[in-house]
C-alpha cells in the first residue's frame, strides 16, 4: 500500500467498522493531544482503552489504564500510537500478536518496516494520521471550525 495517501474510502470504512480502539500512549494528563482524542472518539461512541505502562491501574475518563495490549482480552479493531517512530515498532509487532485489525500510526508517526510486518500479518496500515481528525473531517464536524476538508463543495472539480 502507498502510505504516502490513503483513498477515503478506506479510512471511512475502518472508522465505521471499529469499535474497540486501543489507545497506546495515552495520557492522564489532560493537556495532551492522546487526552483529547480518547475524549472525543469516546463522545462518537468507541471503547477507548488506555495503554501507558506508566500510568498502569489510574483511570482516564472512567477507563483503567493498563501496561500492554497483552492485557486487553477484547478484540481490538484498532492500535493507535501515540508513541514516536521507533517506539511503533514494537508496538505494531505487540498488535499482531494480539490479534489486532488495524494498526493507525499518529500524526508525525512513520515506520515502513513496521507496517510492512503488520501488513504481512494481515493487518492494515495507517501512518501519520489522527482519526480524531479523519473522524471529524469525514463527518463534516472539522468543517465547522472553517477548515476546507475537501468533502463537500459548491465548486466542480476540476479533472486533471
Amino acid at each position: 500500500m502507498n502510505h504516502d495517501s490513503y483513498p477515503e474510502k478506506l479510512i471511512r470504512e475502518i472508522l465505521r467498522k471499529s469499535r474497540t480502539i486501543a489507545m497506546v500512549g495515552a495520557s492522564t494528563n489532560w493537556n495532551r493531544p492522546s487526552y483529547f482524542a480518547m475524549k472525543y472518539l469516546q463522545t462518537k461512541g468507541y471503547h477507548v482503552i488506555p495503554v501507558n505502562p506508566r500510568s498502569a491501574g489510574e483511570e482516564i475518563m472512567g477507563v483503567a489504564v493498563v501496561a500492554s495490549l497483552k492485557y486487553i482480552s477484547e478484540s481490538i479493531d484498532i492500535v493507535d500510537i501515540f508513541r514516536n517512530s521507533e517506539a511503533a515498532g514494537p508496538v505494531s509487532d505487540e498488535a499482531i500478536e494480539v490479534g489486532a485489525k488495524v494498526v493507525w500510526m499518529q500524526l508525525g508517526v512513520r515506520n515502513d518496516e513496521a507496517a510492512a510486518r503488520a501488513e504481512a500479518a494481515g493487518l492494515t496500515v495507517i501512518m501519520n494520521r489522527c482519526p480524531k481528525i479523519e473522524y471529524a473531517r469525514l463527518s463534516g464536524e472539522i468543517g465547522w471550525m472553517g477548515i476546507n476538508t475537501g468533502v463537500i463543495s459548491s465548486k466542480r472539480r476540476l479533472k486533471i
